[in-house]
């Protein structure tokens, strides 16, 4: 059995990595009975902890909310996670960066050497061109992301691709990222269906006071939120045949270059989309095979058109020999 010390670490460790524990887990992790169990918790109410207790069937313990921010304890790949992310959450998430700077400060403070020196070795070779516009402020991101851990019922003030307003009555569901945008998956209730939304389309998020019961999502979502984003929202789109079989080009193909369709052995079928012809004809470069467009777009003239553009530029550009040195950048002129 483990020190009274060691074993209230780990019992934090425990409700802090899990939402809901009934005595019967804690006393088997723990390896002790049920009463001692209830002492520890008591003894880390006292310590500011607010554990929360239930009975009943399906009862137990819960880390809860409180006045005050108790320590929080991290294991060694948890700590440098957090340090990581929260170096690329200043470039990913508005507002956050000076935020995020002061508790890396206090992170470093802590942290012991060998763990300050694997978090900073990634910073350290990592470049980062700056924040991107659309980027969405935290405290919405981190209302969208309690509502769905609680499942509140939200109302969005939300404009679609189009740039029209509309109020959205949402069960959430997942947040979710790509590149540079964050994505909320829920359920709308006046469309009666599942909605993906950009975060940084949504201007307001209020908590109606509703609660919802969780339905299974139908399917991968990940797949669903792959043709969303990749098709759905886009005026151009194509289907395009490759070399290969699916499996191959998953594992190059940038997810918000399109979605992957298996075939057989030896092709595959890209659908892919963009806002505009010029944009889709960059993400066929983007692919960097050899590709078959199937079916014939209304668009394809001005596809070719962007084509010609194209080989315009670089007809007559001489090559540069094997094995040379590449040219350098003049400096623009003032």
């Amino acid at each position: 059995m483990l020190k009274t010390s060691a074993r209230l670490l780990r019992l934090l460790t425990l409700l802090q990595g899990r939402r809901h524990w009934t005595s019967a887990d804690l006393c088997h992790r723990l390896d002790v009975d049920a009463r001692t169990v209830r002492r520890d918790i008591e003894r880390l109410r006292g310590l500011g902890y607010p554990v929360q207790a239930s009975a009943g069937v399906g009862g137990g313990y819960r880390l809860g909310s409180g006045s005050t921010l108790p320590p929080i304890l991290l294991e060694d790949e948890e700590a440098v996670a957090v340090a990581v992310a929260l170096r690329a959450a200043t470039h990913s998430v508005a507002n956050l960066e000076e935020t995020a700077l002061g508790l890396l400060a206090k992170l470093d403070q802590i942290l012991p050497a060998r763990l300050r020196k694997r978090a900073g070795d990634l910073h350290t070779v990592t470049l980062s061109l700056g924040g991107a516009s659309s980027a969405p402020p935290v405290e919405r991101l981190t209302r969208i992301a309690a509502a769905c851990r609680d499942h509140a019922v939200l109302l969005l003030n939300y404009r679609d691709h189009g740039g029209k307003p509309s109020k959205r009555r949402v069960q959430p569901l997942r947040l979710a990222s790509a590149g540079h945008r964050w994505y909320l998956i829920a359920w709308d209730e006046d469309r009666t269906d599942w909605r993906t939304f950009r975060v940084d389309r949504i201007s307001a998020v209020r908590d109606t006071g509703r609660r919802f019961l969780p339905q299974a999502f139908p399917g991968d979502i990940g797949d669903y939120l792959r043709r969303a984003i990749t098709q759905a929202p886009f005026a151009y789109q194509l289907r395009l045949r490759l070399k290969g079989p699916a499996q191959e080009w998953a594992s190059s193909l940038p997810v918000w270059c399109g979605v992957l369709e298996a075939v057989d052995v030896r092709h595959c079928i890209l659908h892919t989309g963009a806002d505009s012809v010029d944009a889709l004809a960059a993400r066929l470069l983007m692919t960097g095979a050899t590709v078959e467009i199937l079916d014939e777009p209304a668009f394809l003239p001005a596809l070719r058109a962007a084509a010609e553009r194209l080989y315009q530029a670089t007809h007559g550009v001489a090559p540069v020999p094997a094995g040379s040195a590449p040219r350098r950048l003049r400096k623009p002129t003032r």
